[in-house]
């Protein structure tokens, strides 16, 4: 279980630095056409897009975080929680959904996973773990509203890894 929680780790970490095609351009003209319908990652060098990854805007959520009380106890989809790893609770986001997070406030972002649920308390959409909320800086403020975007990876981009 280790093994694969840790190759899910890298996977995220590597979600975070982001994704190119390296192959051929007919590919590479293909595969960016597939993602006109929503938000596309910025290019600045003025040359073609050629990323994998693709946001879809969900709003606003007001988000708070979790952590010390949970440490160590098993989330709802069966994992051990680490408060300090990059996850989240929502009420109905599938398990391992991929959530871009901003604060607007600090211009702070991060690419946290759904394997949990919650918050349950009202008025509250999203609850970070806790070290998704020391990098987005809700410490101190405790809740706060975030801009939330869900992550895709395009078919031509999804890991291809097999655990034994």
């Amino acid at each position: 279980m280790k093994l694969l929680s840790k190759c899910f780790l890298i996977s995220v970490m590597l979600l975070s630095v982001g994704f190119t095609i390296v192959s051929d351009k007919e590919n590479n003209s293909q595969a960016a056409s597939k993602l006109t319908d929503v938000e596309r990652p910025a290019d600045t060098s003025g040359s073609e897009n050629k990323s994998l990854l693709k946001y879809v805007n969900k709003g606003e959520m007001r988000a708070s975080w979790y952590g010390p009380r949970f440490h160590g106890k098993h989330t709802a989809n069966g994992e051990v929680y680490d408060e300090q790893a990059y996850t989240a609770a929502h009420r109905t986001f599938k398990f391992g959904t991929l959530l871009r997070l901003k604060n607007a406030k600090n211009g702070k972002s991060i690419i946290v996973r759904v394997n949990d649920r919650g918050p349950f308390k009202s008025k509250r959409q999203l609850d970070v773990s806790k070290g998704a909320a020391l990098a987005l800086g809700l410490i101190e403020t405790g809740v706060q509203d975030l801009k939330v975007s869900e992550v895709i990876l395009s078919e031509d981009n999804l890991p291809k890894l097999t655990v034994n």
